[in-house]
């Protein structure tokens, strides 16, 4: 794919520079809610609460784009499955294991060369604030 042109090229576009030499393809699932016990104080973990991820899976669509087949991307309702499993399975402390766990998973399914963008909120963390939610948000290779 050509790099967008300059301002004073064909296009009118932004300088390549900013948009890098391609823009890169992505699977993306927003706002996936699960209910879990993770936590670093014990009220967290006697009784679930909710959690919620937003994952992003950067890799090449363009075989999937021009195929047609399921086979040829990350299928989305496997990534919604991963996502399901590791909040709602076995406690921990912090929402950074949460994340590195459904990165390091993403990233087994989706396969060599693959990007994944996590991030986990916990809209009912305990403090004593008014707050939408806390979250961390990882990148991993």
């Amino acid at each position: 794919m050509p790099e967008l042109a300059g301002p004073d090229g064909p296009e009118g576009g932004p300088p390549a520079s900013s948009l890098g030499p391609r823009r890169a393809d992505r699977v993306e699932l927003v706002g996936l809610r699960f209910l879990g016990t993770h936590g670093a104080l014990p009220e967290e973990r006697r009784r679930p609460q909710p959690f919620e991820v937003d994952l992003a899976v950067v890799t090449d669509l363009q075989p999937a784009g021009r195929s047609d087949r399921l086979c040829d991307t990350v299928d989305y309702a496997a990534l919604c499955e991963v996502v399901k499993g590791v909040i709602e399975g076995p406690p921990v402390s912090l929402l950074e294991r949460l994340a590195e766990q459904v990165a390091d998973q993403v990233l087994a399914l989706a396969g060599a060369g693959a990007r994944v963008l996590v991030t986990v909120r916990k809209p009912h963390a305990p403090l004593a604030a008014q707050f939408a939610s806390v979250a961390v948000h990882i990148e991993r290779p």
